[in-house]
């Protein structure tokens, strides 16, 4: 069960299931492309929030991890999907060889693990979901960073 802790940004999660639940709100409610940062400490669920959201976005294969890949390519509805996991990236320079063009597509979807690990590289988030530890639970705090993400926050908000 997913509880929001305010009707604006912050979700209080009991649970993996209620992380996954949380992913597919928002997926739910995307009308088109946007960029999501996501951060948060090891274990705090982003890889299951990424899945969950790219799973009800449509993707038909199995999303897998992008640790040591750090970049994996889908097709969610129709419109690419992109899963990026910059944990083991030590300078953003190093991700010059993966061919981030395509990140910039406006209808696509991108989710970034440990973004700030990229920074200068990667496309300006909609959406910053951060991840963290609450008791025996997880809280996200969802913080809209241009006018599509505020637009799907208030989508999921009702």
């Amino acid at each position: 069960m997913i509880e929001p802790a305010d009707a604006t940004s912050t979700w209080m999660l009991a649970d993996e299931a209620a992380t996954a639940a949380l992913g597919a709100r928002l997926a739910a409610a995307l009308d088109g492309g946007l960029v999501i940062y996501l951060h948060g400490p090891l274990g705090a669920g982003k890889t299951s929030f990424a899945r969950a959201l790219l799973t009800t976005l449509g993707v038909g294969e199995r999303v897998k991890s992008p640790t040591y890949s750090l970049i994996e390519g889908y097709a969610a509805g129709g419109r690419p999907a992109w899963h990026l996991d910059l944990y083991r990236i030590a300078d953003p320079g190093e991700l010059e060889w993966l061919g981030l063009d395509a990140l910039a597509d406006p209808d696509a979807v991108v989710l970034v693990e440990w973004p700030e690990r990229g920074s200068g590289a990667l496309p300006a988030a909609d959406l910053a979901v951060t991840l963290d530890y609450a008791g025996a639970g997880r809280q996200a705090s969802l913080r809209a960073l241009g006018g599509r993400g505020a637009s799907l926050l208030d989508r999921i908000a009702k």
